[in-house]
């Protein structure tokens, strides 16, 4: 079967603006029309991926549409199994939070790093090590959380320098 030049635009044009089960359909409609070795043909004068090529003869086959579940795919967030976590962290944090000693800025700041806060979770609850989550979730979800561990300035000594004498050299 020969098609012309604005039939095959607007087979591509089409399968190209629907969305992914119902284009794997029309694509599988089209090679099926194509004959043997429609496939082959669909893909290189269509220009076509022949995995959903392949994909679709199945669907019709069946009557089934196969369905892709993008929201399975991808690693789940480090926080999953540990609803509350977010909660426990400012909690323990909370309560180690100061300000730097001459009260230039109102920022608080904390100097409990991941580890720490990971140990003292760990002692809290009474749980083993493997049943925490890892240090770098904690950092990932502190961050997250805008809480940046910062070593608070220490105090600095007034300088007792004397007064230069009027008749010291300079």
């Amino acid at each position: 079967m020969e098609c012309t030049d604005s039939l095959k635009a607007l087979g591509m044009e089409t399968a190209r603006s629907l969305p992914g089960s119902a284009r794997r359909l029309c694509m599988a409609r089209t090679v099926k029309e194509l004959g043997p070795g429609g496939q082959r043909r669909a893909e290189r004068e269509r220009g076509w991926s022949r995995v959903p090529i392949r994909q679709g003869p199945h669907a019709l086959a069946s009557g089934f549409t196969c369905l892709a579940a993008f929201a399975t795919r991808g690693r789940t967030p480090g926080d999953a199994p540990w609803p509350n976590l977010l909660a426990d962290i400012q909690a323990l944090v909370d309560r180690q939070r100061q300000t730097d000693p001459p009260g230039r800025t109102t920022r608080l700041s904390t100097r409990l790093r991941a580890a720490e806060v990971r140990r003292q979770r760990s002692v809290q609850q009474g749980s083993p090590p493997d049943a925490l989550p890892t240090v770098q979730t904690l950092t990932t979800q502190r961050n997250a959380r805008g809480d940046y561990p910062q070593q608070v300035a220490q105090s600095q000594p007034q300088k007792n320098s004397r007064q230069p004498l009027p008749s010291s050299r300079r």
